[in-house]
C-alpha cells in the first residue's frame, strides 16, 4: 500500500541519452555490460536515508525548509510512514541498497534500552521491506555526534562513561546490522577530534580511539559479521581537528593498534576536498594502501568552506574516481551511497527523484568513461614507461634491498651517469582524459 507521499510518480527506467523525461535514466542502464559486468553491480548505489528522510532542510542561519509528514511527531508511528516512504523511494529508484544512522530511522528514548528497542523495531520492518523489495543493507552506522552528550566525543571523550554509552550504542547497531544482512558498517567520528588543546591529551584520546575500534573488530568476529569494518575519514567540521582527518592518517592510526587488516575506509567526496585533496587522490591512496572499501558520493561547493554535501554532477571527476577504482578491481563490499542533501529550496518530493536520477545519471556517464580509458590503455602505458626504469636493473636491486649507498655511489663513478630530467606531460594527459569525459 502506497503512503501517497510520493503520488503517481511511476518507476524510473532507462530511456536513453536523447530522453527529455527528467524521470527516466539517460545513462544508467542497469543491465549494460561495462567491462565484462552489468553497469548495477559496478555501481552498486545506495540512498541515505539521513538526508533523504532525516534532514528537515535546515542550514546554519535558518531551519526547517521541508515540510514531510513524518516530519510532525517525534514518535515511532511516524518513524514507520518515514521507513514506507523510503522504501517507495528505494523502488522508484531501482536502487539495490540503502544505508542508515540509528537516529536517522527511530526516536530517541528516555534511555539507550528504551533507543535500542525503537531501533530495533524499525529494523524488523526492513527486515520484511528487504524480502520484499529485494532491497538490501549497504551498511548501517551509530550516531555518535548529535545527542548533547558527546559534545566532547564519544570513544574520545575524556569521561569513561560517554566512551560505555557509545560502545552500547554501537553493539546494537553493529548487530542489527548484521541480521538485516548488512555488507558493511561504518564508524564516523564526528565528533572524535579536538577544539582546543588547553582542555584536551591527545595521546589519551588516540589510545581510547584505538581501543574503540579493536572491541568493534572483536564484537564483528564473536557475532559471525562477515562485513568489513569502515572508517569514514573528515578533517574538521564540526570538530576543529578530527583524529580520521584523511587516508594517510587513518592508516597511521590503524597501523599503530594493529588493524590495518581489519579496517578499510568509506570516502567522500566532500572530505576530501576539506582535507586539501582531491577526490581522485583519496581514492588512490587507499588503493594503493589496502584500505579502500566504499564511497559515500557527493560533492562541495568551491565558493564554500563547509561541508555543503550536494548530489554529484561533475562528469570528469567521477571519471577520474571511476578510473581509480575499476583499475583496482572495482568494489568488493563497498557502493556508492548518496550522502549528499537536495537543496534546502528543493521542496517537492519529485525534488528528492531529480537528484538522485541527475546523479546516477552523471556516475554512469563517468563509469562508461573510465572503462575506455582502461581499455584503451593510453593513460596507463604513459604510467607504467614512466616508471619502467624500476621494473628490472637496478631499479629492481634497489628495492629488493640489494644495493646501499656505496654501491650507488660506485654506479655513478662507474656509469659515469648523469641523468637529465623527462616531461611529465601534464596537459598533454589532460587533454587525452578530456576524450572521455
Amino acid at each position: 500500500m502506497s503512503s501517497g507521499f510520493f503520488k503517481d510518480i511511476q518507476k524510473v527506467t532507462y530511456k536513453g541519452p536523447d530522453s527529455k523525461d527528467p524521470l527516466s535514466f539517460r545513462f544508467y542502464d542497469p543491465d549494460r555490460m561495462v567491462m565484462g559486468k552489468r553497469m548495477a553491480d559496478h555501481l552498486r548505489f545506495a540512498v541515505a536515508y539521513w538526508h533523504s528522510f532525516a534532514w528537515p532542510g535546515s542550514d546554519p542561519f535558518g531551519g526547517q525548509t521541508f515540510d514531510r509528514p513524518w516530519f510532525r511527531g517525534d514518535d515511532m508511528e511516524h518513524a514507520k510512514l518515514k521507513a514506507e516512504v523510503a522504501f517507495e523511494l528505494f523502488t522508484l529508484l531501482g536502487v539495490p541498497f540503502f544505508t542508515f544512522h540509528d537516529r536517522d530511522i527511530a526516536p530517541e528514548g528516555k534511555t539507550l534500552a528504551e533507543s535500542n528497542r525503537n531501533v530495533r523495531e524499525i529494523a524488523d520492518i526492513f527486515a520484511k521491506k528487504i524480502d520484499e523489495t529485494g532491497v538490501r543493507l549497504l551498511w548501517g552506522t551509530a550516531n555518535l555526534f548529535s545527542n548533547r552528550r558527546f559534545m566532547a566525543g564519544a570513544a574520545t571523550n575524556p569521561d569513561p562513561d560517554l566512551f560505555i554509552y557509545a560502545a552500547a550504542q554501537v553493539k546494537n547497531v553493529l548487530e542489527i546490522t548484521h541480521e538485516l544482512g548488512g555488507e558493511n558498517y561504518v564508524l564516523w567520528g564526528g565528533r572524535e577530534g579536538y577544539e582546543t588543546l588547553l582542555n584536551t591529551d591527545m595521546g589519551r584520546e588516540l589510545d581510547q580511539l584505538g581501543r574503540f575500534l579493536t572491541m568493534v573488530v572483536e564484537h564483528k568476529n564473536k557475532i559471525g559479521f562477515k562485513g568489513q569494518i569502515l572508517i569514514e575519514p573528515k578533517p574538521k567540521e564540526p570538530t576543529k581537528h578530527q583524529y580520521d582527518f584523511d587516508v594517510a592518517s587513518i592508516y597511521g592510526m590503524l597501523q599503530r593498534y594493529g588493524l590495518e587488516n581489519e579496517v578499510k575506509t568509506n570516502l567522500e567526496q566532500n572530505h576530501a576536498i576539506l582535507a586539501g585533496h582531491s577526490f581522485q587522490h583519496e581514492i588512490h591512496l587507499a588503493n594503493a594502501l589496502g584500505l579502500f572499501g566504499s564511497l559515500d558520493i557527493n560533492r562541495g561547493d568551491d565558493l564554500l568552506g563547509w561541508d555543503t554535501d550536494q548530489f554529484a554532477m561533475n562528469v570528469p571527476e567521477m571519471t577520474l574516481a571511476f578510473y581509480e577504482i575499476l583499475k583496482a578491481g572495482g568494489f568488493t563490499s563497498g557502493g556508492m551511497n548518496f550522502d549528499a542533501k537536495i537543496r534546502r529550496q528543493s521542496i517537492d518530493p519529485e525534488d528528492l527523484l531529480y537528484a538522485h536520477v541527475g546523479s546516477m545519471d552523471a556516475i554512469a556517464r563517468g563509469l562508461e568513461g573510465a572503462a575506455k580509458m582502461l581499455e584503451e590503455g593510453d593513460l596507463k602505458s604513459f604510467v607504467d614507461e614512466r616508471y619502467s626504469g624500476w621494473d628490472s636493473g637496478i631499479g629492481q636491486e634497489i628495492l629488493k634491498g640489494e644495493k646501499s649507498l656505496d654501491d650507488l655511489a660506485k654506479y655513478v663513478e662507474e656509469k659515469n651517469l648523469d641523468p637529465q630530467p623527462k616531461s611529465g606531460r601534464q596537459e598533454y594527459l589532460e587533454s587525452m582524459v578530456n576524450r572521455y569525459s
